[in-house]
């Protein structure tokens, strides 16, 4: 059995709550176990740009954590993701900040070490998990059904950092959708930023990038977004409902977790999956889904060849 520390991002209790309830509904189907250590807090993405220390503390204070308890840590959030990994190579690369960090964490009887591993869930399904036996656990796929996967920025760079994938032309975000049986097309825009950074500072610009990106996915023919970050969701749900979107019909199309996608595909009870939570109507997305558990079919993967 596969046991993690999860570090879970701040805005889903409030914001996003069926990501939390459909990333740990999926992950006990595959019989992996996560740990939330009480004492973990935020990552310290929103002080990045305001108090450079803080950020690190707060990072380096959650990795040490896990350290503690010698687990490897799971987060469902790129911004977590790519705050936690930025931090440990940060600590790994100068010697003097990770001493000056350490002496803080001492009055906590914390060390941080470098010795953790952080992984994205994406990564957890792809590498640890695998495709094959994600297969093998489908009870449904879906027809007919054309998904604009986002990445998402944090995901994929700085390279050197994320080591997630090719950030140039990534494949298992891809991969994973069409696992479900649905196809992720070719998008402009794929790979650019949701515009979430910016929500707040200035909103005008913000959603306008949200609304460039999804005019884009829909011009491709997109049915549905797909994302696998609490933020770039937030962004393409929360924030074009805000910024004048109708939930019943909305500009473009709607968004919905891959969490969401996997889960209806493995048959778990759509209550764990929150998909009327959606503040953009995805109801749509059932009328895609078929029974196959006698038939199933081995999906295509985006280069059009069979999966491994």
């Amino acid at each position: 059995m596969m046991k993690f520390s999860i570090q879970r991002c701040c805005s889903t209790p409030v914001f996003l709550k069926q990501y939390e309830t459909s990333t740990d509904a999926i992950l006990r189907q595959f019989g992996v176990e996560v740990i939330d250590i009480k004492e973990t807090g935020c990552c310290g993405y929103p002080l990045k740009n305001i108090n450079d220390k803080a950020f690190v503390l707060s990072s380096a204070r959650n990795l040490a954590l896990a350290e503690k308890e010698r687990l490897n840590i799971i987060t469902f959030c790129n911004c977590c993701y790519g705050s936690l990994r930025h931090v440990d190579h940060l600590l790994k690369t100068d010697t003097v900040l990770a001493a000056e960090i350490n002496a803080k964490l001492k009055k906590e009887k914390l060390n941080w070490q470098g010795r953790g591993e952080i992984k994205h869930l994406l990564d957890v399904l792809y590498e640890d998990i695998g495709l094959e036996a994600i297969r093998g656990q489908l009870a449904k796929t879906f027809k007919g059904l054309d998904i604009a996967t986002h990445y998402g920025c944090h995901l994929l760079r700085p390279l050197n950092v994320a080591e997630f994938d090719d950030p140039f032309s990534p494949s298992k975000f891809d991969r994973l959708v069409e696992l479900t049986g649905a196809v992720s097309i070719p998008w402009r825009g794929k790979l650019e930023c949701c515009g979430s950074p910016l929500w707040g500072v200035n909103d005008d610009l913000s959603a306008g990038i949200t609304h460039k990106k999804v005019t884009s996915a829909e011009q491709a023919g997109a049915d549905f977004l797909c994302t696998a970050c609490p933020y770039c969701q937030l962004q393409f749900d929360r924030v074009r409902r805000m910024t004048g979107s109708r939930p019943d019909k909305p500009a473009g199309p709607p968004s919905v977790l891959y969490t969401q996608l996997l889960g209806l595909c493995l048959g778990i009870e759509e209550v764990s999956l929150g998909i009327e939570k959606n503040e953009m109507n995805c109801s749509g997305l059932l009328k895609f889904l078929i029974h196959n558990e006698h038939n199933r079919r081995v999906p295509q993967s985006v280069s059009g060849q069979n999966p491994p």
